[in-house]
């Protein structure tokens, strides 16, 4: 099993960038995905997920609005388009996966950390610059 996330890179305040999460091992169908961030200092934050059916995401206040989530199931990758980019938003991002259902393991519960994903990738470092 191997989740490999890629695109991150430096890119200025108000840019883009669009990270890809392919994973290997696994299929993505009826797996719940999120994607998290640490920076230099500070706790992983959960920034943003969607449900297995993919008919519900959830996003931190702080990227509302600006990024997204999204999945190809046939090419078992995942997305995070970012989109206005601010320096706060530099970090090392990551992309994870879990197949529990029901109660208790849903969106809002893993980006607070309530539960630890099932599986993780090694991140992808997004810079910022002012």
């Amino acid at each position: 099993v191997q989740l490999q996330a890629s695109g991150g890179g430096l890119v200025h305040t108000g840019g883009s960038l669009r990270l890809s999460c392919e994973v290997s091992g696994f299929g993505l169908d009826y797996y719940l995905i999120g994607w998290f961030r640490q920076a230099p200092g500070k706790s992983r934050e959960g920034v943003a997920c969607a449900n297995e059916r993919d008919d519900y995401t959830n996003y931190a206040e702080s990227v509302e609005g600006r990024f997204t989530i999204s999945r190809d199931n046939a090419r078992n990758t995942v997305y995070l388009q970012m989109n206005d980019l601010k320096p706060e938003d530099a970090a090392v991002y990551y992309c994870a996966a879990d197949r529990r259902l029901g109660p208790g393991y849903g969106c809002l519960q893993a980006l607070q950390f309530d539960f630890d994903m099932d599986y993780w990738g090694k991140g992808t470092q997004v810079t910022v610059s002012s």
